[in-house]
């Protein structure tokens, strides 16, 4: 469920347009003149309202809608991108050095073009941005309370790569570029900090187009900003879809929405940590069917190192290890991913757990045949309903795997069962707080979980 995260202003353009301007006493009436204007179709049947919606700026059904309806359809000629910006010409010639690892340069430096621009024809679009120094992705949270709120999570170690890249992209990237053209690049938006606060609104509120089928080999489609469908509110269990067309984009009811009820996209399948922070909300447990938890590949590795006595013993783990990594079944950086329902790195897990629980003659034989085998037993199957299931030396080592995941959060299960079911307590907690109860709680519900069908 969105939240503050969601919490939406009159933004303004940057450097006496958009960041600067006074507040548009009602952007609403501005953003809807201005989708007729471009073309953008809106439904009677729907509103852009602050009324009614989990948070900020939403839309609303204002009649009962049915599965297929149209609710908007936004021409693509109204759509924010570095194809359609004004210096869109000047993106392309310079495609090349504008190449990096997030691929969101020549978007974000299209925004920080319009922004500054008075005359920029999106200027009623950016009139419902959130106040862009007021988002709450982790990003933006002190260091230290990122650390104590989110530890084991993995959000802390994910922001800590963005603001190295976010950094090193602006310095080597983006800030040379502006400064090469400074008549198209105020001295305004030349700063590290809206530079950082425009990745986190792209990161939120962009869209990405997916790739035909029969183009699977293609780089990814650059990312756009959809005005009307970045309002829509993100649940689990949307009751909206966005589809693509060559003339537009058309988000379409999927489910029957009753009047007065707020209509929700999805952003994909997101678990908890992962919402917070590229979003920087959640949905309170149990509401996100697809909340997730990270077991650690080395976790594992750990685990079973564990078990070892003798040096041979530990030669040969890493010996198993090292197969497992040519296999590509498991890396220094990788997870294994544990959903409510089911096991979504089961293949992975499968083979790490069956070949670190080999005996050594199985072992050879195993690496003779180069990790093939077609022998696979069915109560070798990872699903969650079949844990219990599994050899004894596979259940104690993922058991093993999960009790030294769980040392790595700060609390224990029973703290977070009492702060949720102490309503009282719970609402005193600061908004961060909750949100980041609520992602801890969830990863420590799954692994728990584990804990119980592997006994």
């Amino acid at each position: 469920m969105a939240t503050e995260a969601k919490r939406r202003r009159v933004a303004g353009p940057v450097g006496g347009s958009a960041v600067d301007a006074d507040p548009d006493p009602d952007p609403v009436a501005g953003f809807l003149s201005w989708c007729r204007q471009v073309g953008l179709e809106l439904s009677p049947k729907v509103a852009v309202s602050r009324q009614g919606t989990v948070a900020g700026y939403g839309m609303v059904a204002r009649e009962s809608v049915r599965p297929g309806e149209l609710l908007f359809a936004v021409p693509r000629a109204a759509l924010l991108s570095q194809h359609t910006c004004s210096i869109g010409g000047l993106l392309e010639r310079e495609r090349g050095a504008l190449q990096s690892q997030s691929g969101w340069v020549p978007l974000l430096l299209a925004l920080l073009h319009e922004l500054q621009a008075p005359a920029s024809p999106w200027s009623p679009y950016f009139a419902l941005w959130p106040e862009l120094g007021r988002l709450e992705h982790p990003m933006f949270w002190p260091e230290e309370e990122r650390r104590r709120l989110l530890q084991g999570t993995g959000v802390p170690e994910a922001v800590e790569k963005d603001l190295a890249n976010i950094r090193s992209e602006y310095y080597s990237i983006v800030l040379p570029f502006m400064e090469t053209h400074p008549d198209l690049f105020s001295p305004r938006v030349r700063s590290l900090e809206l530079y950082r606060q425009l990745v986190a609104l792209v990161m939120a509120y962009s869209f990405q187009e997916p790739l035909e089928e029969e183009e699977d080999e293609k780089e990814p489609n650059s990312p756009l900003m959809v005005p009307a469908a970045d309002i829509l509110n993100h649940l689990a269990n949307h009751n909206a879809n966005l589809e693509y067309s060559p003339n537009c984009l058309r988000m379409v009811a999927t489910q029957p929405i009753p009047e007065g009820h707020e209509i929700f996209n999805t952003y994909g399948q997101m678990a908890n940590w992962q919402l917070i922070h590229m979003y920087g909300f959640v949905e309170p447990y149990p509401d996100n069917t697809d909340d997730t938890a990270d077991i650690q590949m080395v976790t594992v590795r750990e685990a079973a190192l564990q078990g070892t006595k003798a040096e041979a013993e530990r030669l040969l783990l890493y010996e198993r290890w090292d197969f497992l990594c040519k296999l590509e079944m498991v890396g220094e950086e990788g997870a294994f991913v544990i959903g409510r329902e089911e096991i979504l790195t089961e293949e992975e897990l499968t083979t790490t757990l069956k070949v670190l629980c080999m005996s050594p003659e199985e072992f050879r034989e195993f690496k003779d045949q180069d990790g093939w085998e077609d022998n696979k037993r069915e109560e070798d199957s990872l699903t969650i309903t079949n844990i219990p299931k599994l050899r004894a030396s596979w259940r104690q080592l993922l058991r093993d795997s999960v009790l030294l995941t769980l040392q790595n959060y700060a609390t224990d299960l029973k703290s977070e069962q009492d702060l949720l079911g102490n309503k009282e307590v719970y609402t005193k907690l600061s908004w961060r707080e909750q949100q980041a109860l609520q992602v801890r709680y969830g990863q420590k519900m799954i692994l728990h979980q584990l804990l119980e069908l592997t006994s």
